[in-house]
């Protein structure tokens, strides 16, 4: 379901602002910030403000329709749609690149964890950070089976 359906589902009233700020969220792959968030809307609607766009933000937000990251590589809130699909970050410390990943490893060893500790896991937010290889190092691990690598 899109984030504009979703938002309409939810009761949200969605002006054309708001719809179009959504788009640019649902369209990103690379987790925004709000200015960059500003840049992209306006840049589809010059009538769209830096205020608009942290209003609708933490409008979404609150309706748990999209997902604030604080990575603390820059210090900047982040933002993605809210997924069910659950995945983990791998934020490079050079660059800034927010990698999503999936390891099935991770959450069975998470899982026992929070057993061995007498708990229920009901959920949780993984975030790694790093900084590349240099060269000649990449690839000499390799991925675990049940890992699943997006970008």
């Amino acid at each position: 379901m899109s984030l504009v359906a979703l938002c309409a589902e939810k009761g949200l009233r969605m002006t054309e602002q708001r719809k179009t700020i959504a788009r640019v969220i649902e369209q990103s792959s690379d987790h925004p910030d709000v200015e960059e968030l500003y840049r992209r809307a306006s840049a589809i609607d010059s009538n769209i403000s830096i205020a608009t766009v942290y209003r609708t933000v933490k409008l979404l937000e609150d309706f748990n329709i999209i997902e604030r990251h604080d990575f603390r590589s820059d210090g900047r809130s982040r933002y993605e749609a809210a997924s069910e699909d659950h995945h983990d970050h791998l934020i490079d410390l050079k660059s800034g690149e927010v990698i999503e990943f999936t390891s099935i490893e991770i959450e069975r060893l998470q899982e026992e964890i929070a057993l061995r500790l007498g708990f229920r896991l009901v959920d949780h937010r993984l975030e790694l950070y790093g900084v590349p290889l240099a060269r000649g190092e990449a690839g000499k691990k390799t991925p675990s089976k049940g890992d699943k690598q997006e970008g």
